[in-house]
């Protein structure tokens, strides 16, 4: 019973790092683009996303509920996992031991992040473009932005290759090498979109 709950639990921990979380994360990562098209581009993109109705339900329901679930689970495996890389030098086993790191700096830089915007919106200020221009003065938390967000794009899009293993959409040796290419990928252009981001801020 208590290896079908693990199996399980797992299982939704993998669905929500892809839908909600992952979606999300591809959405708020294009809005933010908006900012290399000028300061108005990137106001009248956040301001039609606070105006989204529901917006406390979707937040809640759709975004922090699921990503923490998420985080906090994969902290979970994050400590409990037996790393081998010493004695397995494989590129699966490198990835696997990535994906528990970059878990911990994403859940740390996301926190860091929903206090920095999303609650001090709560408490009056307004989420604009100069709120991150402002944060993004300093060239440490520039830097410690840049790490964030690396550490983020390589933690879904690695995580989106194991999702498609675990819920066998990806059986074969071959289709697994496929989407690892496919995946690396994808990582590639989020984190140019996320970097390019964070450099028209600055």
């Amino acid at each position: 019973m208590a290896e079908n709950r693990e199996f399980y639990w797992r299982r939704l921990h993998s669905l929500l790092g892809v839908i909600p979380v992952g979606i999300f994360l591809i959405q708020h990562l294009v809005v933010n683009h908006f900012a290399t098209r000028g300061e108005q581009a990137f106001n009248d993109a956040a301001h039609f996303m606070e105006s989204l109705p529901f917006r406390i339900f979707l937040e809640l329901f759709i975004i922090f509920i699921p990503l923490y679930f998420h985080a906090i689970y994969g902290v979970y495996i994050a400590f409990t996992a037996k790393n081998n890389t010493r004695r397995y030098g494989t590129l699966r086993n490198y990835m696997f031991f990535m994906q528990r790191i970059t878990g911990v700096i994403t859940l740390i830089f996301v926190t860091w992040h929903v206090w920095e915007t999303r609650i001090q919106a709560a408490l009056g200020a307004e989420v604009n473009f100069g709120m991150m221009e402002q944060i993004l003065a300093n060239p440490w938390m520039v830097a410690f932005y840049i790490l964030g967000v690396v550490s983020t794009t390589f933690h879904f899009a690695n995580g989106l290759w194991s999702f498609m293993v675990s819920w066998g959409i990806t059986v074969s040796a071959r289709s697994q090498k496929i989407s690892t290419y496919a995946t690396l990928g994808v990582f590639v252009v989020l984190t140019i979109i996320g970097i390019r981001s964070i450099l028209a801020f600055v």
